[in-house]
């Protein structure tokens, strides 16, 4: 029997457009490709960049202990190590760092949190995308602009009600870094209230909570994961700051948990050495990067004690 011949056209009209399918399906697959290995590349820079960062402080710090045992480091009282008679108590700096962050802290969570419940369960519309706008303006502020009100403005008003308070202090530097903070702790924990279900707010609301007993008692434990995950941010950015502290704290080197004293920090030292004449490969150069180092341990530590709270409030809740 004789094929036809619109049968055959037919046929091959049809292969046709599978072959056709079958190429562009290719093209397809090739682009996504593509797209997958340059977003894994892009994704890749953070990963790297990191290694890069505690590959460098890892190896330097190697050279810094192989003169300077790592006892005396933990263990010293005294920072002096551009001086002839060097101590290298790396402890003197971290009183000044934890000092400051408390004092940051005590100002950047509760006011942070008081303005998200306030902007989450209160605040209308308009006034909600008024405010916030404005309150993150404070984390567009250059810091060297936060130094300098502390040393100008804050510090003399500190002065009037602490007349033995010096010219250079934690106190002032802390509350003014808190303030700084406030958009990081206030942002976050208000987008993670925003996120709770209505459901829990109209349950509580039908129980006959009022407003801020629903806020109190069901949005803010609701929450507790992301306002765990904004303190710690907080808790961060204190740790890390820099110019307000060198501008305003005095860089003094004192092992002290007393806020109304003059002290250095770890950041502060960082650009009190890097900033100086030391030749590269010297033991005073290399304390820049023992110092690092052990600011990198002490965020990393604080944000997994963030990690184990948000999985611990999140099982909770």
């Amino acid at each position: 029997m004789a094929i036809a011949p619109a049968e055959t056209g037919a046929s091959a009209a049809g292969a046709a457009k599978l072959a056709e399918f079958a190429a562009l399906k290719r093209a397809r697959q090739r682009r996504e490709r593509v797209i997958e290995m340059v977003l894994l590349a892009a994704a890749s820079v953070s990963v790297f960049t990191t290694l890069g960062i505690v590959y460098i402080l890892v190896r330097e710090s190697i050279s810094f202990f192989s003169n300077v045992p790592i006892w005396d480091f933990l263990t010293d009282t005294q920072w002096t190590p551009l001086f002839d008679d060097a101590h290298f108590g790396i402890m003197v700096l971290m009183a000044g760092t934890l000092s400051s962050s408390f004092v940051a802290l005590c100002v950047a969570i509760p006011l942070g949190t008081i303005i998200a419940i306030y902007l989450s369960e209160f605040a209308g519309h308009k006034t909600r995308e008024t405010l916030k706008p404005m309150l993150e303006l404070l984390s567009g502020v250059p810091t060297i602009i936060y130094g300098f009100f502390a040393l100008l403005v804050v510090t003399p008003l500190l002065q009037k009600i602490f007349p033995e308070l010096p010219g250079f202090n934690i106190l002032s530097a802390g509350l003014v870094m808190g303030v700084m903070i406030i958009p990081y702790v206030a942002s976050l924990s208000e987008d993670a209230m925003r996120a709770v279900p209505m459901s829990l707010r109209e349950g509580a609301y039908a129980m006959g909570s009022t407003r801020f007993q629903t806020a109190v008692k069901v949005v803010v434990p609701s929450a507790l994961s992301g306002i765990a995950a904004a303190y710690i941010l907080g808790i961060s950015r204190a740790v890390g700051e820099t110019m307000i502290l060198a501008v305003a704290a005095g860089m003094q080197p004192n092992l002290t948990l007393n806020p109304m004293e003059s002290a250095a920090t770890i950041t502060s030292f960082i650009v009190q050495v890097a900033l100086g004449d030391l030749p590269h490969g010297s033991i005073g150069y290399q304390t820049i990067f023992a110092a690092g180092l052990s600011l990198m341990l002490l965020t990393l530590t604080f944000n997994l004690a963030g990690y184990y709270l948000r999985n611990k409030f999140r099982e909770a809740y």
